[in-house]
């Protein structure tokens, strides 16, 4: 099996999908000429000309806008948002229009339109670019979102959110675009509301998604080879649809529990799988459940700022030890 990294993987899907179905095509900054701002489109002007990978301008209100237009008569756009943060200009678009034509008409109008780009810290780019969006967007009905961890999953969730027939946020991860992994050469297609046991456990189970789910897996292999202790991880993978099901499998097996995440912590998504368990399985708990997120700060652009912000390995393993009363 092919190892690829997750650009190539995103790259495989869109023109996959594109040589599938003519409707679809793809349009943000930099994505034609530049073949990308992050190089996921590279060489898809050259294969499918301007008509369909085309180079929008600073404007991303209008061609979220145009997007949506051309969805409601039959097309299957992929907007492009060089960075999610730059989301916030066209959030009227994205949040008032997008997810609620398809209902206010009717179902006379499918809205199929995959928003798709980086969301989260990256590589220091400052408070104003580092959004980590996937509370926003989770909040909002109508809306379907997706934060793949693997090129595998990346590659198999593009391919559906290009295919669904409601609108998608597919959330990226700029330091996770080199990262190879084993991808298929057959077609394949990966379900959403369907979450991903990573690595298997007995012992806590850890919750996590796109790049907190790697800081997730490494606190485990390490917990496991310094103490023995036996971690599950429960990728997410989609987080509108939401898989409570496999959570709730596996906290009822291993009977702790915590969330990691690269968001804020007030009314996150890790407070949302909280409040939930709460209600669905509070007597297989052993702990009360720990949520790991950033600190509740303004992004910074220094690196050793940074690293103290987002969540490490360290404060995953802390909190693992205090979720299951470890003393050692």
């Amino acid at each position: 099996m092919p190892e690829i990294q997750m650009r190539e993987a995103l790259n495989q899907a869109m023109c996959e999908e594109m040589l599938r179905d003519p409707e679809v095509f793809l349009i943000g900054e930099e994505v034609a000429e530049y073949d990308g701002a992050y190089k996921v489109s590279q060489g898809m002007l050259a294969q499918f000309g301007p008509m369909r990978v085309v180079d929008a301008p600073i404007s991303e209100c209008g061609f979220a806008g145009l997007g949506i237009g051309a969805a409601m008569v039959g097309m299957r756009p992929i907007i492009e948002f060089m960075n999610f943060s730059f989301s916030l200009v066209a959030f009227d678009q994205v949040v008032n229009n997008a997810p609620k034509i398809r209902h206010m008409s009717g179902g006379q109008f499918k809205i199929p339109i995959v928003f798709r780009g980086i969301s989260g810290p990256g590589q220091q780019l400052a408070a104003t670019h580092s959004w980590t969006v996937d509370t926003l967007y989770t909040h909002i009905p109508g809306l379907k979102v997706v934060c793949p961890t693997t090129a595998y999953d990346a590659k198999g969730l593009l391919k559906t959110a290009i295919r669904d027939d409601d609108p998608v946020i597919f959330l990226e991860n700029e330091s996770m675009y080199g990262l190879r992994g084993e991808v298929p050469e057959d077609e394949y297609l990966l379900p959403f509301g369907k979450a991903d046991i990573k690595r298997e456990g007995t012992d806590c189970t850890v919750v996590a998604w796109g790049h907190s789910c790697l800081t997730a897996l490494a606190a485990a292999e390490k917990l496991n080879l310094e103490h023995g202790i036996s971690v599950e991880v429960v990728d997410l993978r989609t987080l509108r649809p939401l898989d409570m099901p496999a959570i709730i499998a596996s906290v009822k097996k291993t009977g702790y529990c915590i969330t990691v995440e690269e968001g804020y912590p007030q009314c996150g998504v890790g407070a949302e799988i909280t409040a939930q368990l709460q209600e669905s399985c509070f007597g297989d708990l052993d702990n009360a459940i720990i949520r790991v997120a950033a600190l509740d700060v303004p992004i910074p652009y220094s690196k050793p700022l940074l690293r103290q912000v987002i969540p490490d390995v360290t404060r995953v393993v802390d909190a693992i030890k205090k979720a299951i009363y470890f003393q050692g």
